[in-house]
């Protein structure tokens, strides 16, 4: 999908979204049940919505603390220009902890999300993370608490709107 383009969500849409993130494991069936229309118009729906790119996938959603991931940090990385972000970013990949990362505006130019399962080994991620030549600094900071899981279904009900 072109990143330019829009999709445009109706409410059946955004109840159908809504509905297999509260549960992932329904099938088509039971959903054109509890949102009373046919079988072919969910899947219809669904293909349209994992066409266009709406629906990313259907895996779990796993949690780093619960596989003894406790720490998430976040780390903005200055990299050296003459290499570039594709180097750097196949480095990162190549790291289990780092979760994601963006590119950002600002003095640095990434931002990564990292999990550890100690400060220890989360200096022990970060001297990973510095020790591609490509990378020239490093600044991290350690997330105590999180107010506001990663979610998304707001933004679907909203774009109904």
């Amino acid at each position: 999908m072109d990143a330019g383009q829009v999709v445009q969500l109706d409410d059946l849409d955004a109840k159908l979204v809504e509905l297999l993130a509260e549960e992932p494991r329904i099938g088509v069936l039971e959903c054109s049940r509890r949102l009373q229309v046919a079988r072919g118009t969910v899947q219809a729906r669904l293909d349209k919505l994992v066409g266009r790119g709406v629906i990313g996938g259907f895996g779990p959603d796993v949690s780093p603390a619960a596989i003894g991931f406790s720490v998430t940090s976040f780390v903005t990385l200055e990299i050296s220009q003459r290499h570039g972000h594709d180097p750097v970013t196949r480095h990162l990949a190549a790291i289990p902890e780092v979760l994601e990362a963006h590119t950002i505006t600002g003095s640095s130019d990434l931002l990564c999300r990292i999990v550890a399962r100690s400060n220890t080994d989360l200096q022990r991620v970060i001297d990973q993370i510095v020790a591609y030549e490509g990378i020239a600094r490093a600044s991290t900071i350690i997330a105590l608490a999180e107010q506001i899981p990663y979610r998304t279904l707001p933004l679907v009900r909203s774009a109904v709107r």
